[in-house]
């Protein structure tokens, strides 16, 4: 998260709190505790062997059906689309292993690079929660965007095939995704 947090602090509300050893042990806990619970999960990304990112469910309610995924990414990993990679795996184990009928994604409007994640999976954006996010003393609007069990039947929905291709050559040049 060092690498990242530049990049990432004004998207991730956590990162700027997972800042030495017992911090970010208290983070990892937290996802741990979610896990034993089946209320969340938390996911590395890897490129050459080493984290250059994550994914994650924030949220997530078998009984309910609705789940929440987030992410961050170091600038090394960035433009490889990892990111799009393994949130569409989150999805697709979300919905054809666990029976989620309703995923989303939230992200600020002035964080382009996630709601540009949000297109290329198909997901639809449903509206925004204004000033519910709060970063340095400014509260910040978030858009939600959601991507329903019936509309995951097309994986590549709003994916050019160069981004297509792209994912596939990356994954076979040592890219990977491991919790």
């Amino acid at each position: 998260m060092d690498r990242a947090r530049a990049t990432v602090d004004p998207w991730i509300p956590w990162a700027g709190v997972s800042t030495d050893l017992d911090t970010a042990t208290a983070t990892l806990q937290r996802y741990a505790d979610l896990a034993a619970r089946d209320a969340g999960r938390l996911f590395g990304i890897w490129l050459d062997g080493t984290l250059v990112g994550g994914t994650m469910f924030v949220a997530f309610n078998a009984e309910a059906g609705t789940c929440e995924i987030g992410c961050w990414l170091e600038p090394a990993g960035q433009g490889r689309g990892l990111i799009t990679m393994a949130v569409r795996r989150l999805i697709d184990w979300a919905v054809h292993t666990r029976g989620i009928h309703r995923v989303e994604w939230r992200c600020r409007p002035d964080n382009t690079a996630s709601s540009a994640v949000a297109r290329r999976l198909g997901m639809h954006r449903d509206g925004v929660l204004r000033e519910v996010a709060p970063y340095r003393g400014v509260r910040h609007d978030l858009e939600i965007w959601s991507l329903l069990a019936g509309e995951t039947a097309d994986e590549s929905a709003g994916e050019s095939a160069d981004e297509s291709a792209g994912e596939t050559a990356g994954e076979s040049a040592g890219e990977s995704i491991a919790s």
